[in-house]
């Protein structure tokens, strides 16, 4: 169980962001900085008890229109070793020390706790509470084998990130561009994970965080 200090972060995850959203491929934003405002998101437990796990939604409001990303990150208290490149910096956390800040979708420990969230093995935990289940997060997996636990190196598009998996036969999509109250869901899907956040006027919206999508037969 992940335990959520009240303390402070140097510098915080939203000044992370600012920096290195930027650099993604997926980014809408202009040569403007971005302004991030924390808009929603839940957490996952390691079952070790060694990594935090959070997916963030962070709305850039710096453009002509809000712009709503998905962060998925991870949080470890030593580097991850070959992961240099997924790094989005550290931060000095008021109890735990420096904290070394991760694109999660590039951490297997968020890659196997997310798979098992669809196969309904994992629970979504509320953003900023311990122990305290988000029920407002939907998840499905529908498929007729076992998820796999693991994943090839991701891929970044103009909107989201493919995960292969190691079956061959299924693709995880993590949506990093979020559009409010769009849940029609992809042809070949498998499963699903949706989620909420809140626009700048205070509405409450839903979207599409991730699908699990079936590859083309002769393409695994």
């Amino acid at each position: 169980m992940a335990i959520i200090h009240r303390t402070t972060l140097t510098p915080t995850k939203l000044e992370l962001l600012a920096s290195w959203l930027p650099t993604r491929p997926w980014y809408t934003g202009g040569p403007a900085a971005p302004e991030l405002a924390k808009a929603g998101g839940f957490r996952l437990d390691d079952p070790e008890g060694e990594v935090g796990i959070e997916f963030m939604v962070a709305t850039d409001t710096s453009g002509a229109a809000p712009v709503h990303y998905l962060a998925p990150l991870t949080y470890r208290g030593a580097p991850l070793p070959g992961a240099e490149h997924a790094l989005v910096g550290t931060t000095e956390h008021g109890v735990l020390g420096t904290r070394w800040v991760y694109d999660g979708i590039h951490d297997p420990v968020l890659v196997t706790q997310l798979l098992a969230l669809f196969a309904g093995k994992a629970e979504p935990q509320a953003q900023s509470l311990t122990d305290t289940p988000d029920h407002e997060i939907t998840h499905s997996y529908d498929g007729d084998d076992p998820l796999p636990t693991t994943a090839t190196p991701p891929t970044d598009t103009a909107e989201a990130t493919e995960l292969p998996l190691a079956s061959g036969a299924t693709t995880l999509h993590l949506n990093r561009v979020l559009h409010p109250d769009a849940l029609d869901l992809p042809p070949q899907t498998k499963g699903q994970l949706t989620g909420h956040w809140t626009l700048p006027d205070e509405t409450r919206v839903r979207g599409i965080f991730a699908v699990l999508r079936a590859n083309p037969v002769g393409l695994h």
